[in-house]
């Protein structure tokens, strides 16, 4: 009898310890806010990525939170404006960041894409810059790793009964006011099967309307 309860006081000490150790990771889980800009498509790339990290046990926020540990902000570098409102969100991360608010500023997306070597000159203070297909390299430079069997997984931003589907990616038409085939590169279409894949993932989520993008929709195939 006296072996009999202390093995179930073993167990409930045991049963006790891990929930308290799980509730101390939790608390220590690394926060990271990922800031959205531009369009539709690179929000698609930003909900992809917060996946990934969600997967790496990563606490994410959306670009509303003000405490973090890393910002990860995804750019637009198209058309003027959209180049001008993703330095300023970089120099103002910046300057957080040495305000003590997070420790450390990732940039990706189509503006470092597009001008990586200029912004290393430039902006020296960003701790690490990325372009468009980095996936791999950014969970890595977070202390992730990257999670082949979550491809077409996403950490939805949009309203619960809508997502964004993109179904190609790049352009083959070289329009002399367009940059996106020397950010995006050629066009290169999502097979059928990983277009059917994403839209069952995200029908698992509640989502009941799908809206289709790409650079090109009508190029598809």
């Amino acid at each position: 009898t006296c072996r009999f309860l202390i093995a179930k006081i073993s167990s409930k000490v045991f049963l006790i310890e891990n929930l308290l150790i799980s509730s101390v990771l939790k608390l220590h889980k690394k926060k990271v806010k990922v800031v959205s800009l531009g369009c539709s498509k690179n929000l698609v790339d930003s909900e992809l990525l917060m996946a990934q990290l969600d997967a790496n046990e990563f606490q994410v926020l959306n670009d509303e939170a003000d405490k973090s540990d890393i910002v990860i902000i995804n750019t637009c570098g198209f058309i003027n404006d959209a180049k001008q409102e993703s330095i300023d969100t970089i120099l103002q991360h910046i300057k957080a960041k040495e305000n003590g608010q997070f420790e450390k500023l990732l940039v990706m997306g189509c503006l470092s894409e597009r001008y990586m070597k200029d912004l290393k000159s430039e902006i020296p203070d960003v701790d690490q810059y990325f372009g468009v297909n980095n996936l791999k390299e950014i969970i890595a430079s977070v202390g992730g790793g990257y999670k082949r069997e979550l491809i077409g997984e996403r950490k939805l931003t949009t309203p619960a009964h809508y997502a964004f589907l993109k179904i190609s990616e790049g352009c083959d038409r070289k329009c002399t006011f367009c940059a996106i085939p020397s950010i995006r590169g050629k066009h290169k279409s999502k097979s059928i099967e990983e277009i059917i894949t994403e839209s069952q993932k995200l029908a698992q989520q509640g989502v009941k309307e799908l809206i289709l993008i790409a650079q090109d929709l009508t190029y598809y195939g």
